[in-house]
């Protein structure tokens, strides 16, 4: 803890000063914007009797918009007290990784890739944003238990599947005349995408009792997996939330700590004059 303190006090003012700045809350909502715009130019580039005309203005526009991001990432790696504290983020690599992309291909003749690279930008309001962040941090963080539900659902898709198709193959070639079919037709209804007028209805008014087996592949497919998903997903917002807050009250426990210590000098240094 006092290594850490005493890296906070040996921080050179202007990097102080940057961090201020970057830190401010007019500085993160300007960037948001300039995102935000970046995103509208990029939608009326798609309009061809826009972008035809008027191709110098709108390559100006990125190209002032590219410098003013790499300005943006330039002082937030200034303000960071080391370079390796910088790069711990993934989002800084992600940001780093766009805007230097955009340097690499600027002027270059891949108009399609050169679009989509500002496109790309648009990804950094989450990088940007903190909620923003924290949401996809959470749903990166699902990905080891959705590989169990996407397992059990796998299981239940493939039972489903070959006893549609065995019962279902010569009332609907079109729907269960294969295995890949009846996959593909169940992936149709677990969607709830027209699957009670298209697929379960015809087969209905020739099997009575096929709405047995639709219903019951709703309710196991539909209701109780995608609930699982939103469970999981949810449990892991809230242990980022909790991740976040702990961060913020070592933080400011941090930030209490070089306080201390510099009035503690303060009162040193007008004692010693005396």
């Amino acid at each position: 803890m006092l290594n850490n303190t005493n890296n906070s006090t040996s921080m050179p003012e202007w990097k102080k000063r940057i961090g201020t700045i970057v830190d401010h809350r007019y500085f993160s909502r300007t960037i948001i914007i300039l995102i935000l715009f970046n995103a509208l130019v990029v939608g009326i580039e798609t309009y061809p009797h826009i972008y035809d005309d008027n191709k110098m203005i709108f390559f100006r526009i990125d190209l002032a918009l590219l410098w003013i991001f790499t300005i943006e990432i330039a002082l937030r790696l200034l303000a960071s007290s080391r370079l390796k504290d910088f790069f711990k983020s993934p989002w800084n690599w992600f940001d780093v990784l766009i805007v230097s992309l955009g340097h690499i291909f600027a002027g270059a003749h891949f108009i399609t890739v050169l679009r989509i690279l500002r496109v790309l930008r648009v990804f950094r309001a989450i990088s940007v944003i903190p909620s923003l962040r924290r949401l996809v941090d959470a749903l990166l963080m699902t990905i080891p238990a959705l590989g169990n539900i996407m397992l059990l659902m796998s299981i239940i898709f493939y039972i489903f599947a070959v006893t549609g198709t065995m019962l279902f193959r010569e009332v609907a070639p079109e729907f269960f005349g294969s295995l890949q079919l009846s996959l593909l037709t169940l992936f149709q209804v677990v969607t709830l995408e027209s699957w009670a007028s298209q697929v379960m209805r015809p087969i209905f008014e020739q099997l009575p009792w096929s709405w047995v087996y639709f219903v019951a592949f709703v309710l196991v497919g539909t209701f109780v997996i995608f609930n699982l998903f939103i469970g999981v997903i949810v449990n892991n917002v809230e242990k980022t939330e909790a991740v976040e807050e702990k961060e913020s009250t070592k933080k400011e426990i941090m930030e209490l700590r070089r306080d201390i210590s510099e009035l503690k000098s303060l009162i040193e240094q007008q004692y010693n004059r005396k």
